[in-house]
């Protein structure tokens, strides 16, 4: 039974600064990655009024293949997602998620800070309890989530890849 007596301290349990206003993004699919073993399904994340730019999302796709072709990127013969999501201004997370294992979600984190770094990194990760998915990423995950349910319970052949590669969403998170 969950403990209420502290439930008095609650106003002073929050990390949300009294001026944040939140606003809904947008999610956008784009066309599939192919990589030689692997399909990624591709989402840009942004305000309505600063979407992704095209040379953005271009450096990033082309990341993403520059990575694999390189070997750095370790997702031969799986499925999953990326996600280019425009934080701010200048700044951007490129999140690489591929199923493993049947019913595992693994991720590979990248940044590009602004223009003084001119191409997307890995993104350090400090400390055992840290970021995963911000509000908006969780939209384009939740989703996902589900489109790897239904392709658990398909036949897993040829067409039931087909349709989970075509199984995107789109809209406001």
């Amino acid at each position: 039974m969950p403990d209420t007596s502290a439930a008095a301290d609650l106003p002073a349990v929050t990390n949300v600064a009294a001026g944040y206003i939140h606003r809904d993004k947008l999610i956008t699919p784009g066309a599939p990655v192919a990589l030689p073993g692997a399909r990624l399904k591709w989402y840009d994340i942004a305000l309505a009024d600063a979407p992704v730019p095209a040379g953005i999302r271009a450096l990033a796709r082309d990341f993403v293949l520059r990575e694999d072709r390189a070997g750095a990127l370790k997702v031969s013969g799986d499925l999953g997602f990326a996600i280019l999501h425009r934080c701010g201004a200048d700044f951007y997370f490129l999140l690489v998620s591929t199923w493993h294992n049947e019913n595992e979600l693994w991720e590979t984190v990248y940044a590009k800070d602004g223009r003084q770094q001119p191409d997307f990194r890995l993104f350090p990760l400090p400390g055992p309890h840290r970021g995963t998915f911000c509000v908006w990423e969780l939209g384009a995950v939740w989703h996902e989530q589900q489109a790897w349910r239904r392709y658990l319970r398909s036949g897993r052949d040829d067409a039931a890849r087909r349709a989970y590669l075509a199984d995107s969403c789109e809209g406001p998170v």
